[in-house]
């Protein structure tokens, strides 16, 4: 059975349960981070994820797999990156998160410590904001290495009104 896609149990009972997931596989290059975000804007649509949270994934999406493609070594550039999106609820809120996996080098971005953002544009330097727009960004990372790949999630929550 396919991955996100109901039992025949459930479909066969005419039952119309949501996938709990939605997945996607692409290569690493830019043609396929623009369909990883159009990807994600329609999933999150489907899934009534509000727009401004929707922004916010796709923004940490985009920066993650720019490190993935840039950082990541031969293997992650030859090998599938896997995205999932989940979409549930977290005690009195709603929640979304993303997890990319990719086969590159190994790359805790939680133990890097967090940047201090220049005071002026002097002081600023081109590149190197990709882990602080994603922590801005998401309301909370997770980072695990399994399986000769990595995994990053990231999310957004919101208020179930």
């Amino acid at each position: 059975m396919p991955k996100g896609q109901p039992s025949p149990d459930i479909a066969g009972a005419g039952l119309s349960a949501p996938p709990p997931f939605d997945e996607l596989a692409i290569d690493a290059n830019g043609a396929e981070v623009r369909r990883a975000s159009e990807w994600l804007v329609a999933a999150c649509r489907q899934r009534d994820v509000p727009p401004a949270r929707v922004e916010r994934l796709v923004l940490c999406l985009n920066e993650v797999l720019a490190n993935v493609i840039t950082h990541g070594g031969r293997r992650a550039l030859v090998a599938p990156i896997r995205l999932r999106l989940e979409v549930g609820f977290d005690r009195d809120c709603r929640k979304a998160s993303v997890t990319v996996s990719d086969a590159g080098l190994a790359f805790d971005p939680l133990s890097v410590p967090k940047k201090a953002l220049p005071k002026s544009l002097a002081e600023a330097s081109p590149g190197g904001l990709g882990l602080v727009v994603i922590r801005r960004c998401s309301d909370w990372l997770h980072y695990r290495h399994e399986d000769g790949r990595n995994h990053l999630t990231f999310g957004a929550r919101w208020d179930l009104s």
